[in-house]
């Protein structure tokens, strides 16, 4: 009889692109996340949970590649009986859920509608380093008003929102852009109707971050030669039409009525230009009304990213301090968050044209920024651990850690092997444990316990001479009642 083959053992390995997330990391975004819907909460917006999963006809054209609908999604075919069943795909952002609820639900929904949203988000792209298939994305938007107050409270909020979570103001700039303007400078342009030559020209002007104005000048006309001694070809632009953007990309000045003048130069007699322009300085009226200075918000023409997505005003939230690269080098962090103004989305559902502003945060760039600044990252505290010296007295010590959790103090039973006391300590070591509580028969008879400070015997232990060890004890013997108190004492001891 022919031996039977073993199945393989799976690889415990995770997916290519994916990552897990442990203890304090988890715990740190969550409190991120929770400081973050606090801000949105006072601003008014309502908190919303859509599907994970939506149809890829809801995703839509913001897919990557429409005609191959799991190309940039992880999607699959819904089996039936002609086998003609729906494409449904994880969600791609949080953006176009969106759409989809305010045109399912617009009749039960108030208008304007104001929603946050938090969760994580997939995309069926390479990986690379930092770069995952999954992340966590947190948007707030407000759907159904063309108002730019709508647009001046998104980046309010968005300044609010980074003070609140520990980047401190002069460590941050919200820049604000519009597309309208930049409508404005393609009319000047001459460039005709149509996706070819200003697609190639939006594509150009997206690279203005890496390039910068001499690299976009040569790319929007014969073309250049990149880094590694490639050319790339230029889009064909003579210089005096390639000059309107130019002027429109460097025309930040220290003065925003300089700014708005070089602007009005850039769109000539572009009417949406102008009417770009127009909102622009409205936005800025309103957040100068509501105490928002330059310092925190501020007109900034360069701001490209996006703009061929967004309609209106778009933004960006920039973190200026330095951090270092992996080689060494000075840098400025960077951008941590984007959104703007994205009237045509919910059209595709309704027919009609619905306004719509929205802002989202990288939330793992966020977390990684505070990490930079010290806001969070540092030793993580573990559960008090109530030893077990006997285990038939278990129901004495789940009574211990009863009170202790009843105090508001987090603890837990050891509840492995409690032969070897010594592996009790090392479990409460790698748990980072900041107490250790032991209760053995002597100290049951009287009636006491001893509570061991974990973090200050560590300290000791590194450096202490016999005589300061023997002046600072790290071991206490206390009456059985007083456990609580003086744990909480250590406890508060060890956060000063």
């Amino acid at each position: 009889m022919a031996k039977v083959k073993k199945a393989p053992r799976p690889k415990a390995i995770t997916p290519k692109g994916f990552r897990d997330y442990f203890g304090a990391e988890v715990s740190e975004r969550a409190e991120m996340l929770h400081q973050i819907a606090g801000v949105y909460h006072r601003y008014g917006f309502e908190a919303l949970e859509s599907s994970a999963v939506e149809t890829v006809e809801a995703l839509g054209k913001f897919l990557p590649d429409v005609d191959r609908p799991n190309e940039g999604v992880f999607a699959w075919q819904e089996s039936d009986e002609d086998g003609n069943g729906d494409w449904m795909a994880l969600r791609y952002d949080l953006t176009a859920p969106l759409a989809r609820v305010y045109a399912q639900h617009r009749n039960d929904l108030p208008t304007p509608y104001r929603r946050y949203a938090m969760g994580p988000v997939w995309r069926n792209e390479k990986p690379g380093p930092g770069r995952y298939r999954q992340f966590y994305q947190c948007d707030a938007d407000t759907v159904g008003t063309a108002s730019m107050a709508a647009d001046a409270e998104i980046c309010a909020m968005l300044s609010d929102t980074l003070e609140t979570v520990g980047i401190p103001r002069g460590d941050y700039l919200v820049r604000v852009n519009n597309r309208k303007v930049l409508n404005g400078v393609l009319e000047a342009m001459g460039l005709p109707e149509g996706e070819g030559a200003r697609d190639n020209v939006l594509r150009t002007i997206d690279k203005f971050d890496k390039v910068g104005e001499q690299g976009v000048r040569e790319l929007l006309t014969k073309g250049r030669l990149d880094a590694s001694g490639a050319f790339i070809d230029g889009v064909g632009l003579s210089e005096d039409q390639a000059e309107p953007v130019i002027a429109f990309l460097t025309s930040k000045a220290d003065d925003v009525a300089k700014t708005f003048a070089n602007l009005r130069g850039a769109v000539g007699e572009s009417k949406i230009g102008a009417e770009g322009i127009a909102e622009l300085e409205q936005i800025g009226e309103l957040l100068a009304a509501g105490g928002y200075g330059a310092d925190r918000i501020e007109i900034d023409p360069s701001v490209v990213r996006g703009l061929g997505y967004y309609t209106g005003p778009v933004y960006e939230a920039e973190l200026t301090f330095e951090i270092f690269d992996e080689k060494g080098r000075k840098r400025q962090f960077g951008s941590v968050s984007g959104g703007g103004r994205y009237d045509d989305l919910v059209k595709r559902f309704t027919g009609q044209a619905v306004p719509a502003t929205g802002v989202s945060i990288g939330v793992d760039r966020l977390l990684a920024a505070l990490r930079e600044k010290g806001r969070i990252g540092g030793a993580v505290k573990g559960p008090v651990v109530v030893t077990v010296m006997d285990r038939d007295r278990m129901a004495d010590y789940q009574a211990m850690v009863a009170e202790l959790r009843n105090a508001g103090i987090r603890a837990e039973v050891y509840l492995g092997n409690p032969k070897n006391f010594g592996n009790q300590l090392k479990y409460a070591d790698k748990r980072n444990s900041p107490v250790a509580v032991i209760e053995g028969g002597d100290e049951k008879d009287r009636g006491v316990v001893q509570i061991k400070d974990l973090i200050l015997g560590a300290k000791i232990a590194e450096s202490a001479t016999l005589e300061e060890w023997k002046e600072r004890p790290s071991q206490f013997e206390v009456a059985r009642g007083d456990l609580v108190a003086k744990v909480r004492e250590i406890l508060e001891g060890q956060d000063g």
